[in-house]
C-alpha cells in the first residue's frame, strides 16, 4: 500500500511539473533546435489558431517521456505558421514552403509522406473538397467571435445578420447599425485564405451558407494578431479565435506579434464570448454555432496502420492518449491555452469528409 501511494504521488508530481513547465514555457518554433527532430518523431505544421496549444503540448509530451526515463519513443514537435521558409520538418524530410493556416497544412499533410509531415493543425471541420483519406482528430473546444479596437467605434454587439451585412459590403456604415453610433465606415478584415479560423466565421455568418466576402474587405491579415497596425483602427473588425485570445490576455500565451493589441473580442447575439471570472471561453458562447471543435488531421493509412508510428500517433492524440486523458497533463496545458478540454470519449476521436 506504501509503495502504490508513493507511485501515484510521484505520478501526481511529475504530472504536475510538466502542465507547470508546459503552461509557463514560451515554446519555440523547431528551427530554434541544435538539431532537426528526428525521423521517427510526430510533427506537424498548419493552423496559427492552435500553434501556441501544439507548442505547449509537446513541451509538456517531451517533457513527460524524460520525466518517466523514456528515451526511446517519438518526441511531439509543432512548426509554427509563420516564420522562415522553406522549411525542413525533420532529418532526412524532404524541404517545404511553410504552411500557414489550416488548409495549407492539410495540403502539406497530403502531399507528404510521414517521412516530412505527420500531421496537420486544423481548426476547422472536414469540408468538400478534403481527401477521404484525412483524419480529423479531435483536439479541444474553441469559438471564434470578432474583434474591434478598444474605445473606437464599433458596439460591443452584432448580430449574426450584421455582421453577414457588414461581410458581404451591404452594411457599410455604423449608422446602419444604430442611428446612434459614429458616423464612420466599417473595415472589415480577414485572415487569408487557407485560415481555417477565417473559414468557419464566413460559413457560421451566413448560417450554413458561406458568405463570399464583398468587395469592400481587406483579406491577408495575420489571424488572432491584433498587433497586425491595419487594426489599429477604429472602424476595423476582424474575425478572432476566443480560446486564443483568452490565452493571450489572462494566461501570457503571446509574445511579439502574437499578442491581442488594442483589440477586444465582443457579444455575438448579445451573448459575450469570455467569461471574465473564469477566465475561459464563456460555456454559453460555446454552445452558439460560433463555438468549434479543433483538430489534428492526420492519414488514415498512418492512424490504422499496426506499427510503432500509429502506436506513437494514437499515444498522443487518441481517445485515451497524453492530450486527451482529462484531468491530466495534457487537458491542462490545453485549459491554459484558453480552450475548453474536450470529454472523455471525444478528445481523440475522429471524422472525416
Amino acid at each position: 500500500m506504501r509503495k502504490t501511494a508513493a507511485k501515484l504521488l510521484a505520478a501526481a508530481a511529475i504530472a504536475t511539473s510538466v502542465a507547470t513547465v508546459a503552461a509557463g514555457t514560451a515554446a519555440a518554433d523547431p528551427s530554434t533546435l541544435p538539431t532537426l527532430p528526428a525521423a521517427k518523431d510526430i510533427v506537424g505544421v498548419g493552423s496559427d489558431t492552435t500553434q501556441s496549444v501544439l507548442n505547449g503540448l509537446s513541451v509538456g509530451y517531451n517533457a513527460a517521456l524524460t520525466a518517466a526515463g523514456n528515451t526511446t519513443s517519438p518526441r511531439l514537435y509543432s512548426w509554427d505558421a509563420t516564420g522562415s521558409s522553406p522549411i525542413t520538418t525533420k532529418t532526412g524530410a524532404t524541404s517545404i514552403a511553410r504552411p500557414n493556416g489550416s488548409g495549407a497544412g492539410i495540403a502539406a499533410l497530403d502531399a507528404n509522406t510521414s517521412a516530412t509531415v505527420d500531421f496537420a493543425r486544423s481548426s476547422r471541420a472536414p469540408q468538400t473538397g478534403d481527401l477521404t483519406t484525412d483524419l480529423f482528430v479531435a483536439l479541444a473546444k474553441d469559438a471564434v467571435s470578432w474583434a474591434a479596437k478598444s474605445g473606437g467605434n464599433a458596439p460591443a454587439n452584432l448580430t449574426t445578420a450584421q455582421l453577414k451585412g457588414i461581410y458581404e459590403c451591404t452594411i457599410t456604415n455604423w449608422q446602419q447599425i444604430d442611428p446612434s453610433l459614429t458616423n464612420a465606415t466599417i473595415k472589415p478584415f480577414l485572415p487569408q485564405t487557407s485560415s481555417g479560423t477565417r473559414t468557419f466565421f464566413l460559413k457560421t455568418i451566413g448560417s450554413g451558407t458561406p458568405v463570399v466576402p464583398g468587395a469592400c474587405v481587406v483579406s491577408g491579415t495575420q489571424e488572432n494578431q491584433g498587433s497586425d497596425p491595419v487594426l489599429n483602427d477604429s472602424n476595423a473588425v476582424v474575425p478572432y479565435s476566443v480560446a486564443h485570445y483568452v490565452g493571450q490576455v489572462y494566461y501570457g500565451q503571446g509574445a511579439g506579434s502574437d499578442v491581442q493589441g488594442p483589440l477586444t473580442v465582443r457579444n455575438v447575439n448579445g451573448v459575450a464570448p469570455v467569461d471574465t471570472v473564469n477566465k475561459t471561453i464563456a460555456s454559453a458562447f460555446a454552445g452558439t454555432t460560433y463555438g468549434r471543435v479543433v483538430y489534428n488531421v492526420v492519414r488514415s493509412a498512418d492512424w490504422n496502420a499496426t506499427d510503432a508510428h500509429a502506436a506513437a500517433l494514437k499515444a498522443i492524440f487518441g481517445v485515451g492518449g497524453w492530450i486527451c486523458t482529462n484531468g491530466g497533463a495534457g487537458s491542462n496545458i490545453i485549459k491554459s491555452y484558453g480552450f475548453l478540454a474536450l470529454p472523455n470519449g471525444a478528445c481523440g476521436s475522429t471524422t472525416h469528409i
